[in-house]
């Protein structure tokens, strides 16, 4: 994929907003709303989140967000690769540009949830160097959830 171009963005554009709508429904017929932990377009536009899009001839194929917690970690939400696009790369293409932007931050570690039923996005963040922790932040146990944390 290396006409992939990777960039900050601005969420509330109409094309991301579709593509944040897919990532809704993707894990609306996966999980239970309780067990569903999304940040919405207005949470995705506070300062200390860096929202970032994946784009392949101009078309949004992907996101993904960091949100800086207190300077402490980053944890990683709404990441998404469009059906269409998936095994391309794209999704690693995406943990790469995240790895670049929270070095850049200063932060010591990345987190994140994601749900039991999604074994590629599992397999990736292992790649990438993620270990299962415990629940962190305000997240409680949840059958239904994976718990990860990666050292920088």
């Amino acid at each position: 994929m290396n006409d992939v171009k990777i960039g900050i963005e601005r969420p509330d554009q109409p094309e991301v907003v579709a593509l944040l709508a897919a990532s809704d429904r993707y894990t609306a017929a996966l999980y239970p709303a309780e067990s569903n932990h999304m940040l919405d377009v207005a949470d995705l536009l506070l300062p200390e989140v860096t929202f970032v899009v994946a784009r392949l001839a101009g078309k949004a194929l992907g996101c993904a967000s960091l949100v800086n917690k207190s300077g402490q970690y980053a944890e990683i939400k709404r990441m998404y690769v469009d059906e269409a696009a998936r095994g391309s790369g794209l999704g690693k293409a995406l943990m790469a540009a995240l790895n670049e932007q929270a070095a850049a931050s200063g932060v010591a570690y990345l987190r994140l949830e994601t749900g039991i039923h999604q074994p590629e996005a599992i397999a990736l963040y292992h790649r990438d160097g993620f270990t299962d922790i415990r629940p962190f932040g305000d997240y409680e146990p949840d059958p239904l959830s994976i718990f990860m944390e990666k050292r920088l």
